[in-house]
């Protein structure tokens, strides 16, 4: 008899950082994976960890640059054929670039609206073509803390794009509500993975390693809450200060 506690849960961005750990801790609860991103061969080596720590699990892998849309899309149908049923979709890729506007640097802004909104929301297309087709399923959107409010300089199009992503969520938890399908976002904090790696450290106050910070996501997740600041300390209050505080106040804290 199938385990009703075990789940097929597809991430994006699977490669590294924070979908990797995912991936290694959702594995660890029991799940089954549908592994996806660029770098194919980080994909198979991850795969090789997962079966060697845990033989009972499935585990595959497709290469993925979710800026192809007809891409993303075959993608998530072929994860959906391979298993039959895909319970949980993480949408967790995304890049860190950006720079002040009006300094000349429209590409790595653009790059960023791209991969992190546009790509999202076709994600978030492939998605829910699958959940609404089985009338089931639990939709995850990894956001950042920096959606709170608008931030300055280099973090301005990145967190435009997190609040953006957002409220793709909270808009299908508006339309589903009371239905089967659930929608999770998450809100992380200073979390260690590849993407903030060249972060300085005393701008990054809080940070936590890449296991346990996932540790905290993957509680949320598993708990299907709609929304969580994770770590919860200190962003949960960290939150109310960032949404609320004057500008003045704001700036010299972030």
């Amino acid at each position: 008899m199938a385990d009703p506690k075990r789940k097929t849960v597809l991430i994006t961005g699977a490669s590294s950082g924070l979908g990797a750990e995912m991936a290694r801790q959702l594995a660890a609860l029991g799940h089954d994976l549908a592994l996806c991103a660029r770098r194919i061969e980080k994909l198979d080596a991850l795969k090789g960890e997962i079966a060697a720590a845990h033989p009972e699990r499935r585990v595959e892998v497709r290469t993925l640059d979710v800026n192809d849309d007809e891409e993303v899309f075959e993608v998530f149908r072929g994860f959906k054929k391979d298993f039959g049923t895909i319970d949980r979709v993480i949408i967790n890729a995304g890049i860190g670039k950006g720079a002040p506007l009006g300094t000349g640097r429209w590409d790595a802004n653009k790059e960023t609206a791209m991969t992190n909104f546009v790509a999202a929301l076709a994600q978030s297309e492939a998605a829910m073509e699958i959940f609404r087709e089985q009338d089931a399923g639990h939709f995850v959107m990894i956001s950042s803390m920096s959606a709170m409010r608008g931030m300055p300089k280099t973090m301005t199009t990145y967190a435009a794009t997190k609040a953006g992503v957002a409220h793709i969520a909270e808009g299908l938890r508006n339309e589903l509500y009371g239905k089967p399908i659930k929608v999770t976002v998450l809100y992380p904090g200073y979390i260690s993975s590849e993407m903030n790696e060249r972060v300085d450290p005393k701008k990054a106050k809080g940070m936590v390693s890449t296991e346990k910070g996932v540790r905290s996501m993957v509680a949320a997740i598993e708990k299907e809450v709609d929304s969580a600041c994770v770590p919860p300390l200190p962003w949960a209050p960290m939150s109310l200060v960032m949404k609320h505080a004057p500008l003045g106040v704001l700036k010299k804290i972030i």
